[in-house]
């Protein structure tokens, strides 16, 4: 019984790497040998070793193409998931913390409105109408408001779940000692929901950092250009430049790549962490 057992899980470990290779590995290398192939090769979409290695050089040359279009690009996109990041773990926390805390029938309709924009598609029509209406269509702030209000339901879902293990007394016990209810949030409540924090910074950054149709839709113009929109540089009609393209690719992954890797061992227990304690 004992040895069925240990081949099951080894079975099991073993169906769940090929399925991670096949599904993340796989495709990376595809992109970065064909980010190495020179033009001609790049177009065949083979999955072949190059026989000239000139990863470094489409890098460079993607880098420079259009007067450093690709350094703004960078440049919007870290920008937009800064400030798009910082509030939604502001606005969300504070919102999952007055949630939490009251137990009343707005409470209750609040929670539908956010369990709705988890669940409804996001209009962007009217979106568009609104933002030329109040003067914020084509800016950065005005994509920054759009990417808070369609993370904030998920963020507020994740904090909410933290702060069901966070005693009521500490609250009580800080609002007798004179705080107030700010000043409970900031420095009781905040300092223990870092786990969650960690988990949505994460999965937010590399979500809004990575986002196509949202600049492309609220944030036209040469430049308002983010990270995802470069490829648009490399495609056409008649000829389009693989090799760039996928060089292109390579360099819009470094950053998220390297925030999950140096947030993986947190975002992780801060998932699982959540879905034990809620």
């Amino acid at each position: 019984m004992r040895a069925r057992k240990v081949i099951t899980n080894v079975l099991r470990d073993i169906a769940m790497f090929v399925t991670f290779g096949v599904v993340f590995i796989v495709p990376f290398i595809f992109i970065l040998l064909n980010a190495a192939k020179t033009r001609q090769e790049a177009a065949l979409l083979e999955f072949s070793w190059p026989s000239e290695f000139q990863l470094w050089e489409n890098l460079r040359e993607v880098m420079v193409f259009g007067d450093n279009r690709m350094a703004l690009a960078l440049w919007n996109s870290t920008l937009l998931t800064v400030g798009s990041v910082t509030l939604i773990v502001l606005f969300s926390a504070l919102v999952a913390f007055v949630m939490q805390r009251r137990s009343d029938r707005l409470a209750s309709v609040v929670g539908s409105f956010m369990l709705a924009g988890l669940i409804i598609p996001p209009a962007v029509v009217p979106t568009v109408f609104f933002l030329q209406w109040i003067g914020l269509y084509k800016t950065l702030f005005g994509m920054i408001m759009v990417d808070v209000a369609y993370t904030m339901p998920f963020a507020i879902l994740i904090f909410r779940t933290f702060m069901n293990n966070i005693p009521r007394e500490l609250d009580e016990s800080a609002i007798i000692d004179g705080a107030s209810p700010m000043r409970v949030f900031f420095n009781i409540i905040l300092p223990l929901l870092r786990p969650a924090i960690v988990t949505v910074v994460v999965t937010s950054s590399v979500t809004i950092f990575n986002d196509f149709v949202g600049p492309l839709y609220f944030l036209p113009g040469s430049e308002n250009v983010t990270a995802p929109l470069t490829l648009f540089s490399f495609i056409s009609q008649f000829s389009s430049q693989w090799n760039l393209l996928f060089a292109d690719v390579v360099i819009m992954t470094i950053i998220p790549f390297i925030v999950f890797l140096f947030f993986q061992k947190q975002l992780v227990a801060g998932m699982i962490g959540g879905a034990i304690k809620g």
